[in-house]
C-alpha cells in the first residue's frame, strides 16, 4: 500500500469547490469545522487500511475533539489510536470521499476560515 499523492484525488480548484461545500453558510471556525465533520460522515467509505508507522492499520470513524479537531479512529489488532486528518497518511488508491480530507488539510493549512464581524449581524 502505497501513500496517497494529492493529485490523485482532486485539482486545487476541486478542493476549493469542495471547501466552499462544507462551510457555506458557516460564521466562524468552529461552525466550518462542523461542516467539513458533516459532510466527512456522509461521504467517506469506513473502514479503510492505510500506512501508519510501517504497518496497516484500520481507519474505522472519525470523530471531533474537545478542542474543534477531527480525529481518525485508527485500530490494529485490538488497539485503537486518535490521529488528527492532518497527520493521517492516506492510502493508494484511496477510499471513496478521501477527497473531503484533502480539501480539509488544504483549509486548514490556509486558515481560509470568514469571522462574521459583529457590526454585520446588527
Amino acid at each position: 500500500m502505497s501513500k496517497l499523492d494529492t493529485a490523485e484525488v482532486a485539482t486545487p480548484a476541486q478542493l476549493d469547490e469542495l471547501i466552499e461545500e462544507a462551510t457555506v453558510d458557516c460564521h466562524d471556525e468552529e461552525e466550518q469545522v462542523n461542516g467539513f465533520f458533516s459532510v466527512m460522515e456522509e461521504n467517506l467509505a469506513l473502514p479503510f487500511m492505510t500506512p501508519i508507522l510501517g504497518v496497516d492499520a484500520s481507519v474505522a470513524a472519525i470523530e471531533m475533539d474537545d478542542y474543534g479537531r477531527i480525529k481518525a479512529v485508527c485500530e490494529r489488532n485490538g488497539e485503537q489510536q486518535r490521529i488528527d486528518l492532518l497527520d493521517l497518511p492516506l492510502p493508494s488508491p484511496p477510499p471513496t470521499g478521501v477527497e473531503w480530507i484533502v480539501a480539509y488539510r488544504r483549509w486548514l493549512e490556509g486558515g481560509d476560515f470568514v469571522e462574521e464581524d459583529e457590526d454585520e449581524e446588527e
